[in-house]
């Protein structure tokens, strides 16, 4: 399961409701925070969920609008000491512009800070990886090089079939676990028990999509296929087309679109203009596929296979 926290949803410039691009996504004891818009602290303190276990930031690309922030962020990280090490995941391009942005004016003066950061230039590909879940980056068109989009992936799983296990005589305890991790177990009386004789057929895992900017679809395909939810920006709508093919940005019905096509299971859109009305914006996209939110600052979403829940405000931890 994988849980999604807003932080910021404008697109380019804040508004009254809206901060700049920023997310946490949150999988077992990892937390990964997508781009850094200006504010992002506030909005991080605001949330509720803290600085810590923050050490994985990735970066859709290099645009101030999503890089901004993490010269406030660092620099109260490095007076708090909540952190030991970050590291800060990005293309070549991005990470030259916040090396730039963090030491060029000593917003983090290498000498003085108790964090270590370490700028981790990325290609496409897996970058991080447990036994549950892998963590995938590919490239996406924006203007600029380097531009990324992130699929967060739970390994397939085979279930363990506790009536089999009961039938067969297994144990509660450790050799169940062991049956789990696909080792066999010999019992008191002799008998081996393989994985097989208690396992189910293999299920796939949870599946979610993060895309920042981009201007196309047709490249997003392969990663978008069969997720179970897709966050998407939609920073302008049909009757300025021309405005978002001009500035390599989607209209909330290509979002839409690509989500149609990809056999997605929920569509969130966010990275939203100030010229526009929410709903106008969900009206559009959800014309196209229905099973399509907005989201707003501070949303907590859920995705779990085959759901994508909303988590009210009084029934979160």
């Amino acid at each position: 399961m994988f849980e999604t926290v807003f932080l910021g949803t404008s697109a380019s410039a804040p508004s009254i409701h809206r901060g700049l691009s920023a997310q946490v996504v949150k999988y077992n004891e990892y937390r990964f925070l997508i781009d850094c818009g200006e504010g992002t602290q506030r909005q991080i303190l605001k949330s509720g969920i803290g600085f810590k276990r923050l050490n994985n930031i990735l970066i859709t690309h290099g645009h101030l609008d999503h890089i901004l922030g993490l010269a406030g962020l660092f620099s109260t990280l490095s007076r708090w000491e909540t952190i030991e090490d970050v590291t800060i995941h990005g293309g070549k391009y991005a990470l030259e512009r916040i090396h730039n942005l963090l030491y060029g004016v000593q917003i983090v003066h290498p000498q003085k800070s108790q964090i270590k950061i370490n700028l981790q230039e990325i290609s496409p590909g897996v970058i991080f990886s447990d036994e549950s879940f892998q963590l995938t980056a590919f490239s996406v068109s924006h203007r600029g090089p380097d531009c990324f989009g992130y699929l967060f992936e739970e390994m397939p799983r085979r279930p363990f079939l506790s009536e089999k296990a009961d039938a067969l005589g297994v144990p509660f305890g450790p050799q169940r676990r062991e049956l789990v991790n696909g080792s066999p177990i010999t019992l008191g009386d002799g008998r081996t028990i393989q994985p097989e004789d208690v396992l189910g057929p293999e299920k796939p895992g949870t599946r979610m999509v993060h895309v920042g900017d981009t201007g196309r679809t047709d490249n997003l395909l392969e990663y978008c296929q069969g997720a179970d939810t897709l966050v998407i920006e939609s920073t302008y709508l049909t009757e300025e087309e021309d405005m978002a093919r001009q500035f390599a940005h989607l209209t909330a019905a290509q979002a839409a679109t690509l989500a149609k096509e990809a056999g997605v299971g929920h569509l969130i859109l966010t990275h939203l203009s100030r010229r526009y009305r929410e709903r106008d914006i969900y009206h559009e996209a959800q014309s196209i596929f229905p099973n399509t939110v907005v989201a707003r600052d501070f949303d907590v979403f859920q995705t779990r296979r085959g759901a994508c829940i909303k988590i009210e405000p009084e029934n979160r931890n």
